[in-house]
């Protein structure tokens, strides 16, 4: 009997440094809170924050990117405290994008890629 080697897959999505405005809600709460990504990818954001908010944390986006607003749903991936100071750093995973949004984000950085 062979054994077969398995290969993992990883999904690379290129960044880049971008200050992009955006609002998050968790879902279940009734209001939105504002923020900036320090960088962006067409696999998520990555943002600061006053709060603590704790991984698988679904959140509903609205991204203001240019001329228009995407709206995807995401979860927290990740959240790191930020030493010395009661701020986080955060990324989120995009969960679900509308197709057309999608690619508009796609084209916005591999415009900025070059």
């Amino acid at each position: 009997m062979a054994i077969v080697e398995k290969k993992l897959v990883s999904r690379f999505f290129p960044r880049i440094d971008s200050q992009v405005e955006f609002r998050y809600q968790l879902r279940g709460q009734p209001d939105f809170e504002s923020a900036v990504a320090s960088d962006i990818s067409c696999g998520g954001l990555r943002f600061t924050s006053d709060k603590f908010i704790p991984t698988s944390t679904p959140v509903v986006l609205e991204i203001n990117l240019l001329n228009r607003v995407l709206k995807p749903v995401g979860r927290i991936a990740w959240s790191s405290p930020i030493p010395h100071s009661y701020r986080n750093q955060m990324g989120i995973q995009f969960m679900e994008f509308d197709g057309p949004e999608q690619r508009y984000l796609e084209d916005f950085v591999d415009r900025q890629l070059g």
